[in-house]
């Protein structure tokens, strides 16, 4: 395969629409919308990396959205500097947000 825009797009290198995925943790659900991973979760954890802030944080903040595309969290929110009072996200939710985060960007999954 010679590289290019039209080739890697063939063989599915780009990051589409956002994935619906349902969580569950701690008997309760949710509906999520994941963008898999893709060159913004990168530069968001090179960037955290960078600076010396939560890497997971960033990935979570990078890939978990609203159906309209909004952010559901910042770095802060998840990590709990947003509000002191309300604390950092769950540790159960943190597993489910990542996990969804995983098969929406294919992990864990052998390619054909």
């Amino acid at each position: 395969m010679q590289l290019s825009v039209q080739s890697l797009a063939e063989q599915g290198a780009f990051v589409g629409a956002l994935v619906e995925k349902e969580i569950t943790w701690r008997g309760k659900k949710a509906t999520v919308y994941v963008r898999p991973l893709s060159y913004f979760s990168a530069v968001a954890e090179v960037s955290a990396r960078r600076d010396n802030k939560d890497v997971l944080a960033s990935r979570i903040a990078a890939c978990i959205f609203q159906q309209d595309g909004t952010p559901v969290f910042t770095v802060e929110d998840i990590t709990g500097e947003a509000d002191p009072a309300r604390g950092p996200l769950d540790e159960d939710l943190t597993f489910a947000l990542l996990e969804a985060i995983g098969e929406a960007s294919g992990l864990g999954k052998s390619r054909s």
